[in-house]
C-alpha cells in the first residue's frame, strides 16, 4: 500500500536514486499492494557518510546527514542511535555478559576486559543537529538517547546532521582491526545508526552478543583511506576511474596525496558493511543472467588457500542460481564475498568471512552466508527476536544447495538439524523461540534453537503440507514480504495460502512452546492398529503398513485441526483430533509390522516407539 502522505521532495528523491540501480526499488516508494498486510508501514532513512581513516592509529573522523521519514501513524519525541564500536571497552555489557555466561563464546571470553584504551572501540558523538538545531543527546553503553528539538509528525521529513569520530576495536566479534587471519580492517556497525521504530515501538537494545536490525534506506557513502587499501562491501563504487584495484580495466587517474577517496552508492538497504586491506586480491565473475560476483582475499596467503579461493568462485555463481531459482531473484547487481571478520557474517549484499582452512570449510561458509542475502537481508526479520526466521531458514536452503551442488544426494539433507534439536529438547536447555536473543541461558540453547530448530521449522513444514507446496510457499514468502521486516507469521500465512491449510497450531506449538513431538505405536491386534499420543505438539501422521503377506501400504493422517489435507499418494484415513490420546483404525489385512513417519521428517523426539 502506498503512503499518500509522503512529500514531494521525498518522492523524487527515492525515484532518482533508485533510476541509478533499476533492479532495485527503493524501500521509500515501497509498494505494498502485494503484501498480505495491507496495513503494514515501515520507517526510511537515507544517509550521506564521509569519513577519514587513518590506518596507523585505526581512528577515523566522520560526518553524518541522515534524512529521516515518519511513516509511522505516531509522533515521535525522542530517537535513538546504536553506536556498536562502544560493546568493546572493558566493563560494557557485551563484556560482563561474556565472563559470566556459563559457557561463553570462544571468539569473546574475557578478551574485552583486557583491552588497553588503544585497543579498544568506541564511537563518540561531537555534535547532532535536528534541521539545523542543536538537539541534546546522551551516550548509554551503545545506545545514543536523544531528546528531539520538536517532535517528528506522522509523514513528516527530518534532517540529522552528525560530527563523530571513532576507534577501530581489536577484532574480536565480527568487526574490528587485524583479525586472526592479518585482515586489517573489518568493517561492521561502523557508523551511527538510526535504531528501526515500528509497530512495536522502538527497538534501541544495546548490543550485547547477537545480531542486528536496520531501517530500510539508500546509502551515499565516501570513505578517505590510505591509497595502497583495496575497499570491498556494501554498495556500488561510483568512481572506478579515480580508484582502480579491480573495479575497472580502464586507465585510473592520477591522485595527489596519500589517500583514495571511496565513493559508493547502496539504494534500498538496512545496513553498510566495508572491509579494507593492503594484500587484498580482487577478482570478479559474472552470474548468468544476475549479479557481478567480487572476491576479496589475502593475495599472501599460501599456495593451497589461494587455490581454494579460486576453485570458489564458479561454486559461488552455481550457489547465487540455486538460490535465486528456490527462493526469488537476487535483486542487486552485485554481491561480494570478503575474507575478514571471525567466521562467517551476512551483511548488505556482501559476507565477511574466514578465508584459510579447507575448500569444503571455504565452500559451507560462503553458501550459508549468501543464503542470507534473501533470509536476513532481503526479509529482514527483527534477528533479536526471531533469529530462528533468518538462521534456521538460511541453515535449511544452504544444506540443500550443498546436497545439489555438491551431489551428496543425501534423503533428507537437514537430518543434523533434526539430531541438534532432538538433543536440545531432552536437554532440559531448551526455551521457546520467542524468546529474545540475548536472553537466552545458554550460549548453546540460542546457537541449536536459531539454527536447528529454525531449520527443522521449515524442513518439518515441507511433513505438514507437502514438499511442493513448501517450495511454492518459500517464493510466495519472499516476493510478498522482500524489502520488509517480515515475522513468523508471515511465513505461516504464505503457506496457508499455498496450501489452503490453517497452520496456526503449528507456529504456536513448535516457536512459542517447548512442547514436543512423540507418537508411537500402541498396539497391533489382527488387522487392527492403535497409535497414540504422548507428547503435547499435535502433527498429521504419515505411516507403513507392512502386512503379513509381505505387502505395504502408506497411510496419512490428516491432523483435524488443520482442516484439510497435503497432497498425497497414501491411503487417506480419517481425522484424528488432537485432545484425543489414542487413534485406532482397520485395514482390509493382517498386520505384520507398522512405522510412523519411515522417512523421519517429523521432529519426534522418541523414535524408538515409532514401529512394532
Amino acid at each position: 500500500m502506498k503512503q499518500s502522505f509522503f512529500s514531494i521532495f521525498f518522492l523524487t528523491l527515492a525515484f532518482s536514486f533508485a533510476a541509478t540501480n533499476p533492479t532495485v526499488k527503493s524501500s521509500s516508494n515501497l509498494d505494498n499492494d502485494n503484501l498480505q498486510n495491507p496495513g503494514y508501514w515501515q520507517q526510511h532513512v537515507d544517509y550521506t557518510m564521509s569519513i577519514d581513516m587513518d590506518v596507523n592509529t585505526y581512528q577515523y573522523n566522520g560526518t553524518q546527514t541522515l534524512v529521516y521519514t515518519n511513516n509511522s501513524p505516531d509522533v515521535l519525541n525522542h530517537v535513538y542511535y546504536h553506536l556498536y564500536f562502544n560493546a568493546f571497552q572493558p566493563g560494557s555489557e557485551m563484556d560482563v555478559r561474556s565472563r559470566t555466561i556459563a559457557d561463553p563464546d570462544g571468539r569473546v571470553r574475557d578478551r574485552i576486559s583486557k583491552l588497553s584504551p588503544e585497543e579498544i572501540g568506541y564511537i563518540h558523538v561531537n555534535s547532532l543537529k535536528q534541521n539545523g538545531e542543536n538537539i541534546t543527546y546522551n551516550t548509554v553503553g551503545t545506545v545514543l538517547e536523544v531528546d528531539l528539538a520538536k517532535p517528528i509528525q506522522p509523514g513528516e521529513q527530518v534532517t540529522f546532521d552528525m560530527v563523530f569520530d571513532a576507534q577501530v576495536p581489536i577484532q574480536i566479534r565480527r568487526s574490528g582491526r587485524n583479525n586472526s587471519e592479518d585482515v586489517a580492517l573489518s568493517m561492521a556497525q561502523w557508523y551511527p545508526k538510526l535504531a528501526e521504530y515500528d509497530f512495536e515501538g522502538w527497538h534501541a537494545d544495546p548490543y550485547i552478543g547477537r545480531e542486528f536490525l536496520g531501517v530500510w534506506g539508500d546509502f551515499d557513502v565516501t570513505i578517505n583511506i590510505d591509497k595502497n587499501y583495496t575497499i570491498g562491501g556494501t554498495g556500488y563504487l561510483q568512481n572506478p576511474e579515480d580508484i582502480g584495484h579491480g573495479y575497472t580495466t580502464e586507465k585510473v587517474k592520477k591522485t595527489k596525496g596519500d589517500k583514495l577517496s571511496w565513493h559508493f552508492k547502496a539504494p534500498n538497504v538496512h545496513d553498510f558493511t566495508w572491509a579494507a586491506d593492503p594484500a587484498y586480491a580482487h577478482d570478479t565473475m559474472q552470474v548468468p543472467d544476475g549479479p557481478l560476483l567480487h572476491f576479496f582475499y589475502k593475495k599472501d596467503m599460501p599456495k593451497d588457500n589461494l587455490e581454494n579461493w579460486k576453485k570458489l568462485q564458479p561454486k559461488a555463481v552455481e550457489l547465487m542460481q540455486y538460490y535465486s531459482e528456490h527462493i526469488g531473484k537476487y535483486p542487486y547487481q552485485q554481491y561480494s564475498i570478503i575474507q575478514g571478520g571471525d567466521g562467517g557474517m551476512e551483511y548488505g549484499m556482501c559476507t565477511l568471512i574466514v578465508g584459510k582452512g579447507d575448500f569444503n570449510g571455504l565452500f559451507s561458509v560462503t553458501a550459508h552466508e549468501m543464503a542470507h542475502s534473501w533470509f536476513q537481508f532481503v526479509l529482514a526479520t527483527n534477528e533479536l527476536e526471531h533469529a530462528w526466521m533468518d538462521e534456521g531458514f538460511t541453515s535449511y536452503i544452504d544444506e540443500w544447495s550443498k546436497n545439489d551442488i555438491l551431489h551428496k544426494n543425501l534423503a533428507n539433507p537437514n537430518k543434523g538439524a533434526y539430531q541438534s534439536y532432538i538433543y536440545l529438547a531432552k536437554s532440559g536447555m531448551e526455551q521457546p523461540l520467542t524468546t529474545q536473543a540475548d536472553r537466552f541461558e545458554y550460549n548453546r540453547a540460542y546457537s541449536i534453537s536459531s539454527y536447528s530448530k529454525g531449520d527443522v521449522f521449515l524442513a518439518q513444514l515441507g511433513y505438514v503440507i507437502g514438499q511442493d507446496n513448501l517450495k511454492k510457499a518459500i517464493k510466495k514468502y519472499f516476493n510478498d514480504f522482500k524489502f520488509t521486516h517480515p515475522r513468523p507469521i508471515d511465513i505461516i500465512r504464505s503457506a496457508e495460502k499455498v496450501s489452503g491449510l490453517e497452520l496456526d497450531w503449528y507456529l504456536i506449538d513448535f516457536a512459542e512452546t517447548t512442547n514436543t513431538i512423540d507418537y508411537g505405536v500402541k498396539a497391533i491386534d489382527g488387522n487392527s492398529v492403535t497409535l497414540e499420543r504422548i507428547g503435547l505438539m499435535p502433527m498429521p501422521i504419515d505411516l507403513t503398513v507392512t502386512y503379513t503377506d509381505g505387502s505395504t501400504e502408506d497411510f496419512y493422517i490428516p491432523l483435524q485441526m488443520m482442516r484439510g489435507e497435503k497432497p498425497t499418494q497414501a491411503t487417506i484415513i480419517g481425522d484424528w483430533a488432537w485432545a484425543y490420546p489414542t487413534y485406532t483404525f482397520k485395514t482390509t489385512k493382517p498386520v505384520s509390522s507398522v512405522q510412523i513417519d519411515p522417512k523421519e521428517l517429523m521432529a519426534d523426539v522418541n523414535k524408538e516407539n515409532n514401529k512394532m
